[in-house]
């Protein structure tokens, strides 16, 4: 519910209709929202984790990227402020091949993407991104490394992206059918549930009722985003300063004054 509500940026959303939709954030979880601008999450991650080895925490921070990400001056900085520092962050490196419509090919001319954790002294191992459990097993071990105070780790996760990179991109424009095709066949779902059929611990009848089941559940909360207002207009003066500045306090009483704006740029 809190996922839909953030999508539709009602007055449920945790982040109140300020982000984009699909950057979910939840402090409770302690999952910190993704950042739009390429690779800039793995900055903030290393942040969160030199402060928790700063205070004691016995915690270790993980955070995705891309291959693509891997060319931004923002991971130049991350990895090598972790590998300085020693701090307990797990980079989990998803080549998918593609940045967009850049293969990982013009991307690096180092012969893994693993390879440039290894530069900045930091561990790194890759694995079959679409197998589940080698997955599962590489960001264990990564984790309790991290967790064992070994500083930061990189796993890179060799997977193959599908679809578009957004909805306004076209893959067929440069993304060749018959190397999809062979992906397909290693698709991780498939994979996992021909694995646990195997094992004699998921059959078709499981399948269709958790399918049914979570139709259900997914209707109801999207019915429930719908029919939930906006945020309320002094919402876009929370959580910015702990103690809001007089100016702003005037401009937020204004603003609740003369009430929300007459035109509706949502169409809602």
């Amino acid at each position: 519910q809190r996922y839909l509500d953030n999508m539709y940026g009602n007055a449920n959303d945790l982040a109140k209709g300020r982000q984009m939709p699909d950057h979910y954030t939840a402090r409770q979880y302690r999952y910190a929202s993704v950042s739009s601008p390429i690779g800039t999450q793995m900055s903030h991650a290393v942040g969160f984790s030199l402060a928790a080895k700063q205070r004691g925490d016995d915690i270790v921070v993980v955070v995705f990227l891309g291959e693509g990400a891997t060319s931004s001056s923002e991971f130049h900085s991350a990895m090598n402020f972790a590998g300085v520092f020693r701090t307990p962050t797990v980079f989990l490196l998803r080549n998918n091949r593609w940045a967009i419509s850049v293969p990982s090919e013009k991307q690096t001319a180092s012969k893994t993407f693993a390879d440039k954790g290894i530069a900045y002294g930091v561990p790194a191992t890759r694995c079959d991104g679409n197998d589940a459990l080698a997955v599962y097993r590489s960001v264990s071990e990564a984790v309790e490394q991290a967790a064992a105070g070994h500083g930061p780790q990189l796993v890179e996760l060799l997977t193959y992206r599908m679809g578009g990179h957004s909805t306004s991109d076209d893959p067929k424009a440069y993304c060749p059918e018959p190397e999809l095709e062979a992906w397909r066949k290693a698709d991780p779902l498939k994979r996992l549930r021909a694995y646990l059929e195997q094992q004699q611990l998921w059959t078709e009848s499981d399948e269709q009722t958790l399918l049914g089941t979570l139709r259900e559940e997914i209707k109801q909360c999207v019915e429930k985003a719908e029919s939930t207002p906006l945020p309320a207009i002094a919402t876009m003066f929370q959580d910015v300063y702990r103690e809001l500045p007089w100016h702003l306090q005037e401009q937020q009483a204004r603003c609740e004054s003369a009430g929300p704006p007459k035109h509706n740029p949502h169409g809602r």
